[in-house]
């Protein structure tokens, strides 16, 4: 069992399920990939490399490296969902695999593929790994950049760690070309405090702290980094002015720490929780790894790993932007963790409740659905539950349900260790969440803009929206949207909760429904009569 659940070859087979499996078959959701791939259309349409847009206008939330492997993608494969995730996926193996010889370079095969099974299956990971966005992208480079930091701190000899030095300026460079700022403030505080943390008041100690000033103001590395950097920051800035400075660096980084940006807000513990359900089902596997805590710290890799996950969580829960996928910056040293300590999960009930509940919980999403249908006060939330729990078919509830037994099996099977026995549970989980969960979620929410789209670009009209946010919607219409009330002989695209202030507020407009399935309606406005 443990020589299967060891193999390199049921690692690759894993990453083929959690990253490629279906990578195509489910609309782009919004607002996401759908604001990610709308400005990579209009960056093809445009010819403009240099400037991201949306729907016409510049679009200054993340950098240009995204966009160019997306256009890229889509100009050999043609412009869907395959080719525009393609890149996320990528990245994604990509991670893995860094993570992988990373790990058996400092510890050994079985271990490494191990942490990658339990990256690649963990919930919160392979949703990213299948999405048209930044994040995967941005949490390779930054993977790349703590290990050749790691393997800079083993050795002390200036020559021989030449390269570690250029390489993690090399990957701070691509980050920074990624998503900013975080993919160069994570690796220079973490290393500091990990640095910091080896001081014994000793000439040696000293001296090692030292050789994190050397590397951490190194003129050729930074050399690197800007020759990396630096052209696109020039180029747009030339194409924008100081614009996309104030609007990027003040805005979408010093703004998300300092507000709630886009009401992504949440609680002083928010994180804490959000860590349980991310690393799902590997929850109890995490839990269980807090009790040898202290022991971990005399040992470098432990530590250096630790100091990366607290640096991370401590900084976003002072965040005033809150968002999930933010925690994944610092969850690769808990995958390592995970699986160096593999069997010192010894505890059945704390290694299987969650998943159990998790599974539990699918089970029950019919009645969940219909209870909140009950209490859904605003009408939009009513027609997309109602939606929701008519796509919640028997066929889901056979396949959830025969996920929750099969967990409720290896909970039983006392053989196999219990580690192993998880990965299973995690392959079970992707099997059910990709295979039955998320291609109805996504139907119920991204269908209908999908179908309305193409009837659009159909129908071949001038078309609007009105006080709707859905970017995917030009995605699939191929043409930009413009964000007004509609004039006669144009279409309009809007939420069917903002119809009646639509037509209130424009008593001459005279609608007549073109489309309408769902929480979203498409409508052609006529001359009055």
């Amino acid at each position: 069992m443990r020589a299967v659940m060891t193999s390199p070859l049921l690692l690759a087979l894993v990453i083929a399920l959690s990253f490629f499996w279906s990578l195509g078959s489910m609309p782009l959701y919004d607002l996401d990939e759908g604001a990610f791939t709308e400005a990579t259309r209009e960056m093809l349409a445009s010819g403009n490399f240099i400037t991201p847009h949306k729907d016409g206008e510049p679009r200054y939330d993340k950098p240009a490296l995204i966009y160019w492997l997306q256009g890229g993608s889509t100009q050999v494969l043609g412009f869907n969902e395959f080719a525009l995730r393609l890149p996320s996926a990528l990245a994604a193996t990509l991670w893995v695999m860094a993570l992988w010889l990373f790990v058996r370079e400092r510890l050994d095969a079985p271990t490494a593929t191990v942490a990658g099974l339990v990256m690649a299956l963990s919930l919160q990971v392979s949703l990213i790994g299948k999405a048209a966005v930044a994040d995967a992208l941005l949490n390779l480079f930054i993977v790349l950049t703590f290990f050749e930091i790691y393997r800079f701190y083993l050795n002390p000899d200036p020559k021989a760690n030449r390269g570690a030095i250029l390489r993690a300026y090399l990957w701070m460079g691509l980050g920074f070309l990624t998503k900013g700022p975080v993919a160069v403030f994570f690796p220079l505080v973490v290393s500091f405090l990990f640095f910091l943390s080896g001081i014994r008041w000793s000439k040696p100690s000293l001296l090692a702290f030292g050789r994190w000033f050397k590397a951490a103001f190194d003129p050729l590395g930074w050399l690197v980094f800007l020759l990396v950097a630096g052209p696109w920051y020039l180029a747009i800035y030339l194409d924008n002015g100081a614009g996309f400075f104030r609007s990027f660096f003040l805005d979408h980084n010093l703004g998300r720490f300092g507000d709630a940006m886009h009401g992504h807000g949440g609680f002083p513990g928010y994180y804490l929780v959000i860590l349980l359900l991310i690393l799902l089902p590997f929850t109890g596997w995490l839990l269980n790894l807090v009790k040898s805590y202290r022991s971990a710290w005399s040992d470098p890799l432990d530590r250096f790993l630790w100091i990366w996950f607290l640096v991370v969580i401590l900084f976003f829960s002072f965040s005033g932007t809150k968002l999930p996928h933010y925690l994944l910056y610092g969850a690769t040293p808990l995958f390592i963790l995970m699986a160096r300590h593999r069997d010192a999960l010894t505890n059945r009930w704390l290694a299987f409740a969650p998943p159990l509940i998790f599974f539990a919980l699918l089970v029950a999403l019919p009645f969940i659905l219909d209870v909140a249908m009950v209490l859904a006060k605003k009408p939009y939330d009513a027609i997309l539950l109602e939606e929701g729990r008519i796509a919640i078919d028997r066929e889901y509830g056979v396949v959830a349900l025969a996920g929750f037994f099969l967990t409720v099996l290896l909970f039983w099977w006392s053989r196999p260790a219990l580690w192993p026995r998880l990965v299973l549970v995690g392959i079970i989980q992707t099997l059910v969440v990709y295979g039955a969960l998320a291609p109805r979620v996504l139907d119920t929410m991204q269908g209908p803009v999908k179908e309305a789209a193409l009837l659009a670009k159909r129908m071949d009209l001038p078309t609007v929206v009105y006080r709707t946010s859905m970017p995917s919607f030009s995605v699939y219409r191929e043409a930009i949207t413009p964000s007004r009330v509609p004039r006669p002989g144009e279409l309009v695209f809007l939420r069917v909760d903002k119809l009646e202030q639509l037509t209130r507020d424009n008593p001459g407009l005279n609608l007549e429904l073109a489309y309408h399935r769902g929480p979203v309606a498409l409508l052609r406005a006529r001359p009055a009569e």
